[in-house]
């Protein structure tokens, strides 16, 4: 049946916490109410990335985006928007309306206005649980024309010209390693999607695989197609319920509708998926203890040759790559290796998806050709800075990538780029940070991260970014050493050199690229002993001040008695009793306290 409208619900991670399924029952009931069950459809899609002005409602036609929308806006909404036609203003996110091409790219909103949607094209749009939504903007068409008229050579060929590098962080030609798989001869082959996104703030895995699983499924089968495997694992982690309850729907429908299984569409080339729970280790996002935890051991990584390509799950040649690039692939079958190429910069092909999280206006989900510069990002895109705070830092590839400075905001994101600024790209988080924060304080929370996902295998990465923190335990504490930075520097680069697996070798980034670009801090931690964004809580000074009306909150509300003074009287604090939890600070109603340091 033709509705005449069709309200979409995001119900992506941070809509859903903020009670999109309610909004879907205030919609229910209000079109009932009205009589208009027959005219409008309901859609549920997944993340549409404008994670701030969540829960969002998309109404079509008139494409209007709605932000903030609680269900007591519901009615408003329908009266102005079905009943009237008349989009509502009030609750409207800039001049909204969508730009359909192929990839029915968001166009006239500062947020979506640089931004190309490929990874995410359909996320926002359709149902992710509904089959014939999926194929209503092209699903399995990609598959269609592989089987029906590509050798899987020219399938391998094809990515290939794309110039497509893999997506998880390392930016590994994925024609390469599709090529160097379809090469080996064996009676077995796997492919693998490795969907263990453990960064912190990162969710763009997640978000794609809830908003389409089945363009991952797609790529899947079209990898297993081009590489001679007939079996596919996708590991994700156990703690993104809605993703694997997504797949698992998705993996159903495909095989009932004949895209999954045995003799696909009728071409005899057959492939099954099954899912694989992870337990939520970082390291298990490197491939090798990816294969391990598959296997049934403790994930942990081994030394590398032979690859995974040539000896893998089982020993058996293995294609392993991330959810994103696996979403790419149906579009790249799809509009040609030509076109995808000609997107991007001359090494680095295509878009990129980012998670823009910390202090920035917009926080959400973001994809950008690559070569956009840092600056249009946080900007253009993200809105800049809360509260008019100026920009400090943005660290890049999750935690262990490196935080460049504000001279770094002309970089444009590419793999070669950040790396030659100090950063990489990892799988995309991406994290800003104000004047508020403290550089040692921030590497600090990063090491601590990467320390404690250490698998413990080897000695750089188990015993040297221990000793790492330790130092840096001290300077946060106002207990650094004169030499300090440069044992951090040593203990960095000698980790970097000669740890065994991805997570060791770039632990050390977000210390020593804070050390690079903000060394003054450290030596002002060391020699002052002061923090100058008062984050470091330990260095912190709290005095009371003449504007002391000797009230006495402070001093009961210091736990260890530090305060001292009569009622009416200016009060004083010892110095050496007080331990600085703040109590003080945060209590006085007459700002007669103030924080140094």
């Amino acid at each position: 049946m033709t509705r005449d409208f069709v309200i979409t619900l995001c119900d992506g991670p941070s809509c859903m916490q903020k009670k999109s399924k309610e909004l879907k029952e205030a919609v229910e009931k209000e079109l009932e109410k009205h009589n208009l069950a027959n005219r409008v459809r309901i859609n549920i899609s997944g993340c549409l990335g404008m994670c701030k002005n969540g829960p969002v409602v998309v109404i079509n036609p008139l494409y209007t985006l709605y932000g903030q929308v609680t269900p007591a806006d519901i009615p408003e909404i329908i009266q102005s928007h079905i009943l009237k036609n008349k989009p509502l203003k009030r609750l409207a996110i800039e001049e909204d309306h969508l730009y359909n091409r192929f990839f029915r790219v968001f166009g006239d909103v500062n947020f979506f206005g640089k931004q190309m949607r490929i990874t995410l094209r359909n996320c926002g749009i359709i149902d992710p649980e509904s089959l014939d939504d999926y194929l209503s903007v092209r699903g399995y068409e990609a598959l269609a024309k592989v089987l029906s008229g590509m050798a899987p050579q020219e399938v391998v060929s094809e990515v290939k010209k794309s110039g497509l590098r893999g997506r998880g962080g390392a930016g590994f030609p994925t024609g390469i390693k599709w090529e160097l798989t379809a090469q080996q001869n064996s009676d077995e082959k796997f492919v693998i999607c490795n969907a263990d996104e453990g960064d912190p703030g990162a969710f763009m895995d997640r978000s794609t695989i809830e908003g389409d699983p089945h363009t991952v499924i797609e790529g899947m089968i079209i990898g297993g197609y081009a590489v001679g495997a007939k079996k596919g694992i996708i590991y994700i982690r156990a703690e993104y319920p809605l993703a694997v309850k997504r797949l698992q729907k998705g993996i159903a429908a495909a095989k009932a509708q004949g895209f999954l299984g045995e003799n696909i569409l009728g071409s005899g080339f057959s492939f099954d998926i099954e899912i694989r729970l992870g337990a939520g280790a970082f390291v298990c996002g490197e491939e090798t203890a990816l294969i391990h935890s598959i296997e049934g051991h403790r994930g942990m990584p081994r030394p590398r040759p032979p690859f995974p390509s040539v000896q893998g799950l089982f020993d058996k040649p293995t294609l392993i790559n991330n959810v994103e690039t696996w979403a790419n692939i149906p579009v790249i079958i799809i509009d040609g290796a030509e076109w995808f190429s000609s997107i991007g910069t001359q090494k680095s092909k295509g878009t990129k998806v980012f998670a823009l999280a910390g202090k920035i206006n917009n926080t959400g989900l973001v994809e950008v050709p690559m070569g956009t510069t840092l600056k249009e990002i946080i900007y253009d895109i993200g809105g800049g800075i809360p509260n008019n705070k100026k920009f400090k830092a943005i660290q890049t590839g999750g935690p262990s990538g490196g935080c460049l400075s504000e001279e770094y905001l002309d970089t444009p994101i590419d793999y070669d780029s950040l790396a030659k600024a100090g950063s990489i790209m990892g799988s995309g988080g991406m994290i800003v940070i104000d004047e508020d924060s403290c550089m040692v304080n921030i590497a600090k929370f990063f090491l601590e991260f990467t320390q404690n996902e250490s698998c413990g295998k080897c000695t750089p990465c188990r015993e040297g970014t221990k000793r790492m923190l330790e130092i840096l335990t001290r300077l946060t504490e106002g207990k650094g050493q004169e030499g300090d930075i440069e044992k951090l520097e040593r203990l960095g680069n000698m980790i970097k050199k000669s740890s065994l697996c991805g997570l060791g070798q770039s632990a050390p980034n977000p210390v020593l690229s804070t050390i690079k670009n903000f060394r003054v801090e450290y030596e002002e931690h060391i020699r002052d002993k002061k923090c100058r964004a008062g984050a470091c809580s330990a260095m912190a000074v709290y005095e009371v001040t003449d504007k002391c009306v000797g009230c006495g909150v402070c001093k009961r509300a210091c736990p260890v008695k530090a305060i001292s003074g009569a009622p009416k009287a200016m009060h004083e604090i010892n110095q050496d009793k007080c331990v600085k939890c703040g109590l003080c600070f945060r209590n006085c109603k007459f700002d007669a306290i103030i924080k140094k340091g």
